[in-house]
C-alpha cells in the first residue's frame, strides 16, 4: 500500500481519547490513520468522537484485523516503529513520503519481536526525567509526525 501521504498506525489502541486526538491530528495533516484491531473501545465511543470533534469526515481511516495482517501488506523499509525500549532516537530517523509511523498499545507498546528482529527501524522519543515512564500516545504521534513533515517539507511552516 504505497501512497504519497504519511501514515500513522495505532496497534491495538486502548484509550479512545488518544485515538480521537490522533485522528484529529491525521485530519489536520492529511495523514492516513491505520487502526489495528482489536481496539480497546468501540468506534462509536463518545470519548473517541469528542476527542476528534467534528473532523471525522476529514480523516481517512483504514482498519486492519491484526498486526500480522497489517505487516504482511507493507513494504518493510517504509515502517518506522516507535517504542520507549528502542535504542535509537527518532532524530536519527530519515523519513520519506508514504512512510508508516507505527505505535503500540498504551499499556504494553509494540510486540517484543519487532524490537528484537528489526532494531534499525525502531526509535524512541528521549525523556529527560527518568521518573516519567513515557509520553502520551497522541503526543508521541504528534512529535514524530511533525518531524516527518518537517523533513519532507510537506506543509508550510
Amino acid at each position: 500500500m504505497q501512497n504519497k501521504n504519511l501514515n500513522i498506525v495505532l496497534v491495538e489502541p486502548e484509550i479512545p481519547q488518544n485515538t480521537g486526538s490522533v485522528a484529529r491530528l491525521c485530519g489536520a495533516t492529511n495523514t492516513i490513520l491505520h487502526l489495528v484491531h482489536p481496539l480497546g473501545f468501540s468506534t462509536d465511543d463518545k470519548s473517541l468522537k469528542r476527542a476528534g470533534l467534528d473532523y471525522w469526515q476529514f480523516v481517512e481511516i483504514i482498519h486492519w484485523n491484526s498486526f500480522e495482517e497489517f505487516l504482511t501488506q507493507q513494504t518493510l523499509h517504509k515502517l518506522h516503529f516507535l517504542s520507549k525500549k528502542a535504542a535509537k532516537s527518532y532524530i536519527d530517523c530519515r523519513f520519506s513520503q508514504g512512510d508508516f509511523l507505527v505505535f503500540g498499545k498504551e499499556t504494553r507498546g509494540l510486540p517484543a519481536h519487532i524490537l528484537e528482529n528489526i532494531p534499525n527501524q525502531c526509535y524512541r522519543i528521549p525523556i529527560a526525567n527518568t521518573n516519567i515512564r513515557s509520553l502520551n500516545l497522541a503526543m508521541s504521534c504528534g512529535i514524530l509526525l511533525y518531524e516527518a513533515i518537517r523533513q519532507l517539507d510537506i506543509l508550510d511552516f
